[in-house]
C-alpha cells in the first residue's frame, strides 16, 4: 500500500509543478506564495483547532490527528518553516524565468546532493552502486547544461538557474532539518503547523516587500494558484501515509516522489510548449539511470 501512496505524491507532485508554472509565469511571485500556502494552511486548520482545544473532530491515531506540541517544538518547526520557505521562494522564481523541462531535472538531483552531504556532515559511506548513479546524475547535469545553450540559457549566468541552484540547496538543508531537528515530531504536526507559518511568513513579506511595488509587479489572479494547494496537500498528505505504513522505505519513497520529474517535463512539454525537447530528454533519461543506481544503492546499503 505505502508503495501506491508514494506514486499517487509523485504524480501528483508533477501536476504541482504545472499549475506552479501557470500560477507565476508573467505573474507576481509573493502573492502567489501567500494565496496558495494561505488556502493549503486553511485545509489543516480544523486539524489544528481540534488538537490545540480538544474539540476531539478527530480521533486519534486517524491520518488527520495532530499531537499537541511544546514550545521547542514549535521553534524547530518554525525554523524548518523558514528554511521551506526559502526553498520554495527561490523555486518559484526560478519557474517563472525558466522552462519546466529544465528545472524539474535539475531539482531532482537533490537526492544526490543529499547523499553527498550525508559524506561530509555525518560521515556516511556510499557504496558502489550510489557512487554510480552520482555520477551518472552528474553527467545529466552536464548534459542539460549543455542542451541548454541552444535555448540561450547558459547555467553560469542565467539569474533563473542562480534562483534554482538556490531551491536545490536549500532544499538539501530542508532534508537534513528533517533529519536532525524532526527526530520525535510527528509528520502530521510538522505538514499542519509549517504550513501555517509558511502563510504567515509570505504573507508578512508580501505586505513589506510586494504591495509598496505592486504596480511595478503586477498580480493577477489564477485558478491554478488553488490547484498548487490542492496538489501538492494532498501529495503531502500521501507522502506522510506512506512513511506510516509498516515496511515502508524511507530511500524508495523519496526516490518515488522524485519520479514526479517525468510528469513535470512531460506536461511542461505539452502545455507550455517548450523547446529543445529531444535533447533534454536524453539528459532526462540519464538522470533516471542515476536515481535507479541510488535506489539500487540505498536497498542494500
Amino acid at each position: 500500500m505505502w508503495i501506491w501512496f508514494a506514486l499517487i505524491s509523485s504524480v501528483l507532485l508533477g501536476f504541482y509543478d504545472v499549475a506552479k508554472k501557470n500560477s507565476v509565469e508573467g505573474n507576481a511571485v509573493l502573492p502567489v506564495l501567500t494565496l496558495a500556502t494561505s488556502i493549503s494552511a486553511l485545509f489543516f486548520l480544523p486539524v489544528i483547532l481540534s488538537s490545540e482545544f480538544g474539540l476531539g473532530w478527530f480521533a486519534e491515531g486517524s491520518p488527520f490527528y495532530v499531537v499537541p506540541m511544546g514550545l521547542e517544538q514549535h521553534l524547530l518547526v518554525a525554523l524548518k518553516a523558514v528554511i521551506v520557505a526559502a526553498t520554495w521562494l527561490f523555486g518559484y522564481l526560478a519557474v517563472k524565468y525558466l522552462p519546466l523541462t529544465i528545472v524539474s531535472p535539475i531539482y531532482a538531483l537533490r537526492p544526490v546532493l543529499v547523499l553527498l552531504g550525508s559524506i561530509v556532515i555525518f560521515g556516511e559511506r556510499l557504496n558502489l552502486y550510489q557512487w554510480i548513479g552520482v555520477v551518472v546524475a552528474f553527467a545529466a547535469f552536464y548534459m542539460m547544461n549543455r542542451s541548454s545553450h541552444k535555448e540561450g540559457i547558459r547555467f553560469t549566468k542565467n539569474k533563473g538557474i542562480l534562483y534554482l541552484m538556490m531551491a536545490v540547496l536549500l532544499g538539501v538543508g530542508s532534508a537534513f532539518c528533517d533529519k536532525i531537528l524532526m527526530r520525535g515530531i510527528q509528520p502530521a504536526s510538522v505538514q499542519a503547523w509549517c504550513g501555517l507559518y509558511i502563510a504567515l511568513l509570505y504573507g508578512a513579506l508580501t505586505l513589506i516587500i510586494w504591495r509598496p511595488k505592486r504596480k511595478e509587479s503586477r498580480f493577477e489572479w489564477r485558478w491554478s494558484i488553488v490547484l498548487i494547494s490542492v496538489f501538492l496537500s494532498i501529495a503531502d498528505f500521501c507522502y506522510f501515509n506512506a512513511l506510516a505504513q509498516e515496511g515502508a522505505l524511507l530511500a524508495v519513497i523519496s526516490l518515488i516522489r522524485r519520479g514526479s520529474v517525468i510528469v513535470s517535463f512531460t506536461l511542461g512539454a505539452i502545455f507550455f510548449k517548450e523547446r529543445n525537447i529531444r535533447s533534454k530528454a536524453v539528459a532526462l533519461c540519464v538522470l533516471l539511470v542515476g536515481l535507479y543506481f541510488l535506489l539500487q544503492g540505498s536497498l542494500v546499503a
